[in-house]
């Protein structure tokens, strides 16, 4: 006895309300064990358009250890070769410009950079998704960008960074921390 609304394949779909999904099964996949053959490197260089350059190596980027989180996009990159951060002076001053600016550990991320040297700009921009990145004893030039005047908000590739010196001159050095301080004023953070 069949009734329309078991036999009709427009009521089948009442019944059928779950989602479908195909599993990978070993006895049902087709066999492929055909091997395909490799080019010869001069079958290669025949196959390369005259006068094309080659490809360049992709440069792998570094695993970065940071402090923080960067829920905000901010990079603060310190200098210090003796430590983690910087000395218990150097800290205490990084603590207060962050409080200045009302940052708090979630929003930015801390890397050191004496274990990154020779990490550029992009990859750090690349890595990190900056949108502010404060620079503590880290050189322009060291990030592969021309050279920018201290303690002043500049641009670069749509990202707004401030150079300063190492926490611990800056600590030191009154006038440059006058200096910094005005600029941090201007990030209407």
């Amino acid at each position: 006895m069949n009734s329309p609304l078991t036999a009709g394949k427009e009521a089948l779909h009442l019944f059928f309300t779950d989602d479908v999904y195909l599993v990978n099964e070993p006895g049902l996949q087709p066999d492929v064990t055909g091997s395909i053959p490799e080019a010869s490197p001069l079958q290669q260089e025949k196959n390369m358009p005259a006068g094309s350059p080659e490809t360049p190596l992709v440069q792998k980027q570094p695993d970065f250890k940071f402090l923080g989180k960067n829920q905000r996009n901010i990079l603060i990159l310190v200098n210090d070769q003796q430590n983690e951060v910087s000395d218990e002076a150097g800290r205490e001053l990084l603590r207060k410009i962050v409080k200045s600016v009302n940052l708090t550990a979630n929003d930015f991320a801390l890397l050191n950079y004496a274990g990154y040297s020779g990490v550029n700009f992009k990859q750090l921009l690349d890595y990190f998704s900056c949108s502010l990145v404060f620079a503590f004893g880290v050189k322009p030039e060291e990030l592969a960008l021309t050279g920018h005047p201290k303690n002043t908000i500049v641009n670069e590739a749509a990202v707004r960074i401030i150079f300063a010196d190492e926490l611990r001159s800056l600590d030191q050095n009154p006038a440059e921390k006058k200096a910094l301080w005005g600029s941090l004023q201007n990030l209407g953070l």
